[in-house]
Formats: structure tokens, sequence, C-alpha cells
């Protein structure tokens, strides 16, 4: 378990490691963010990374999320908080709430029940449209695995496209585990090009963010893109529970 000079030390190392990979690829460096995945960490240790420097906080959990935050007094107020997770319609106004952005948006549904939440509150929801290109069944998001059905993803896009109440701001992805980096940037660049081929046809719109990459392979995720990295455990170390009990 990382203590709080490991998670200095930690964030600062991938703080260095993204800044060089991004000069390496001729990128802004202001183009790429760091989310640091807080899911499972405590009180504690989120202070810690809050105060190594950290401006963008992933959760995956809602209620948790809100626990840390009156937990945190003042410093909540120091990050923006990103909902990257997978989320239960039930639990939509804790993250229009308390949420500043939300990249997991993987349905219809879904979309429907945040644009009615919304209704006469006069706020935007920034999302990302959460797609699936490795075909994975454990994985959430519109299937785009193979480019041939791109086509039929057409549909649900133009219809959350003109919910008023949200804003398509880009795609994200958690592609297939691969210790194999070609395999890797393979999904990325497929990303890639699955935000064109929606950028290309919906010119008035402008979907510059692709949320991709995490501890194992956000190198590769840069390369091909990446404005936004989800990374967890090379910061935090290990959680405070077991992957999968939540």
């Amino acid at each position: 378990m990382a203590e709080s000079s490991d998670i200095a030390q930690n964030f600062n190392k991938i703080s260095s490691e993204i800044d060089a990979a991004v000069r390496l690829c001729k990128r802004n460096p202001d183009s790429v963010r760091l989310i640091v995945v807080t899911k499972g960490q405590s009180v504690e240790r989120v202070a810690s990374v809050i105060n190594a420097g950290a401006k963008f906080l992933g959760e995956n959990y809602p209620e948790e999320t809100v626990e840390k935050m009156a937990g945190l007094g003042s410093r909540k107020t120091m990050v923006e908080w990103h909902m990257i997770g997978h989320l239960q319609s039930r639990k939509a106004a804790l993250v229009l709430e308390h949420f500043d952005f939300f990249h997991a948006l993987d349905s219809r549904k879904l979309a429907e029940k945040l644009n009615r939440s919304l209704e006469g509150k006069g706020t935007l929801l920034k999302v990302l449209l959460q797609y699936n290109v490795g075909g994975e069944d454990s994985k959430f998001g519109w299937l785009a695995d193979q480019t041939l059905k791109w086509p039929t993803l057409i549909k649900d896009f133009e219809y959350i496209l003109q919910l008023k109440n949200l804003k398509i701001c880009g795609i994200m992805v958690m592609s297939p585990f691969t210790n194999n980096k070609s395999q890797s940037r393979f999904y990325f660049e497929k990303t890639r090009m699955l935000r064109d081929f929606f950028q290309g046809r919906y010119s008035e719109i402008q979907m510059d963010q692709l949320s991709m990459g995490t501890s194992h392979d956000f190198i590769e995720a840069i390369a091909e893109g990446a404005t936004f990295l989800r990374i967890g455990t090379a910061i935090m170390g290990d959680r405070d529970y077991p992957k999968g009990l939540r």
C-alpha cells in the first residue's frame, strides 16, 4: 500500500513520463491530462495525491466518492471529478450533483435518464461515449470491434447528439488488457479512427477528447492521441479492497 511520500513520488514520476512521451510525439503538453484513478483509496491517500499536484480524479462508485468528498473538506474543490465507470441509472442524480465529467455513457437509455434529470437546471453535462473496440463480453459500451459495424452506431449517436442537456466531447474505451504494446496501440488507433469517423460526419461538434490508456499502456495511448489518461495503481498503489469486490 502506497504511503503519502510514495504517492507524491509516483505522481511526479508518472507526470514526467507523460510529459516526455507527449514531447516525443510533438504534441502540445496541455493536450494530455492525467486522471488519477482513486477508486478504493482512502481519504488520506486521496488527499496525498491532491497535495502532490493532481488536478483530475477518476472514480467508479458515486456513493464512495461522495463520502470521500465529505472527508476531504476544502480539498475537494481543488480538483475536477471524473466519473469513469459504468453508471446504474438509479445513481444518475449523484453523478449530476457531484461530478464534472462523465466518461462512460454507454447506452441510449442512460442518456435519456441523464438528460431528463437536467431539464430546467440550465446546466450541461460533459460526456464521453463509451465504445467496446475489443469485442469483450465483460466490457460495457456500444460494440465497435469491427469497422463494418460503425455505420450502425450512427442512429444512437445522432439521438444523443440532439439531447439538449448533454454535450458529447469525445470517446472513451476500456481496451483489452495485454502486455503486447503493439496490440495495445492497435486498439488505441482503432479508437482514434472511430472518433474521426464521427467527427468527419458531424463537423458542427468538437469531439477532441479521447479517454484511453492506463498504468500499463499510457505511452501507446499518447502516441495515438489520448487526451485523458486514467492511471491508478502506478500512482496510488493497491486499493483498500480487492478488485471486483464492489
